[in-house]
């Protein structure tokens, strides 16, 4: 049987550097954002490259999960999605997830609000994915599942640990491929990325930790903060290795 992972993530959050890792691996396919058009259609909400991203995707979020369903080419066994958690609508119905291996990426909410405001003007609390990802761990956990929870910094500190981990967890081999790269972007990248993955492009591996500088205004601050609870209660639930 195919092994379908779900990375539930929010922006500026080692997402993309996830994904990458993810390709790497001879036996895997990866899909980028299959909800971003969809998202950006029902908020009306301007992003960059809007039209080329609603014009490359279904908008029907009925569709795109009928595409995350269907049978993966042959010789692949592993179809892993990155998700932004927010591009779902509240209301949206989950049981869809039930056939899928989630796993929620987090991350402390000044250091992702500092970075997605360097990329853009405005950021809102529903912009940065943890309130969404609160709303779908009380679904789980209502169907009696618990996700794993991966902090990034966690996670960066020892990349390979997590990543065997969650290989073991879904019963497949690890393989070092997924600690190194090939700069530069691929193929299955959104038709967004050269808006937002300058950095993963020029990667070749997971960097190091280190200590984010967070120099909020007012607002952006109070974001963060409004994101915190969410964020505590996840981080409570993480993965320690």
């Amino acid at each position: 049987m195919t092994v379908r992972v779900a990375m539930w993530s929010g922006p500026r959050n080692i997402s993309t550097a996830m994904m990458r890792a993810w390709e790497n691996r001879p036996d895997c396919v990866v899909e980028d954002e299959p909800f971003y058009a969809s998202y950006l259609v029902r908020t009306g909400i301007d992003h960059p490259a809007r039209d080329g991203v609603v014009a490359a995707q279904p908008t029907d979020p009925d569709r795109v999960v009928a595409d995350l369903l269907a049978p993966v080419p042959e010789g692949i066994e592993v179809h892993y999605t990155k998700h932004m958690a927010h591009h779902l609508a509240d209301d949206a119905d989950l049981t869809w997830t039930r056939d899928q291996r989630n796993v929620l990426l987090i991350r402390e909410p000044r250091e992702v609000v500092a970075s997605y405001v360097r990329a853009r003007e405005a950021c809102e609390p529903a912009d940065i994915g943890l309130l969404q990802q609160v709303r779908m761990l009380d679904h789980w956990q209502r169907q009696q599942t618990s996700p794993p929870v991966i902090d990034a910094g966690d996670f960066l500190r020892a990349p390979e640990t997590y990543l065997r981990w969650v290989c073991d967890w879904l019963g497949i081999a690890f393989t070092d491929a997924m600690l190194h790269w090939p700069a530069g972007p691929r193929d299955s990248d959104g038709v967004w990325a050269p808006h937002w993955y300058e950095a993963v492009w020029r990667s070749t591996g997971f960097g190091p930790w280190r200590p984010r500088e967070s120099d909020l205004s007012d607002h952006d601050a109070a974001v963060a903060e409004a994101c915190r609870p969410a964020y505590q209660r996840l981080h409570a639930l993480r993965l320690l290795l």
